[in-house]
């Protein structure tokens, strides 16, 4: 059992890692799954077993973490933004952005230009 676990595992961890060299990309869990040379399904319900969520949800998990760090560092636009992250919808981004974090983009751009002790502006 504890084999199965520890290929679960490393199954679950080459997929994260494939996830986050193709962030940008649009999501396909075939495509990854014959990149790692696996069953989709079986990848699916392995990925799901051993982190408890779905491949694509921490797809865009990588997404929005990057998303974040663009909205606080930088000052392009939320399209342009949603479109250097791998979406090619701003208001698909938009969508996304909300349900991950509560917040829209513009919401959480603007309160962390608030909090942020080292900006200059007036």
């Amino acid at each position: 059992m504890a084999e199965k676990q520890s290929s679960g595992n490393a199954l679950s961890e080459a997929a994260a890692a494939y996830m986050e060299a193709h962030s940008e990309e649009k999501f396909s869990l075939e495509q990854m799954a014959k990149a790692l040379f696996v069953n989709g399904s079986y990848l699916l319900r392995t990925f799901k077993r051993t982190t408890g969520m779905t491949p694509l949800v921490y797809h865009h998990m990588i997404r929005v973490r990057r998303a974040k760090e663009l909205l606080s560092g930088t000052d392009q636009t939320i399209s342009e933004i949603g479109k250097a992250v791998g979406y090619v919808s701003a208001s698909h981004f938009a969508h996304i952005f909300q349900k991950t974090t509560g917040c829209s983009p513009t919401e959480y751009r603007h309160l962390h230009q608030q909090c942020d002790p080292e900006r200059t502006d007036p």
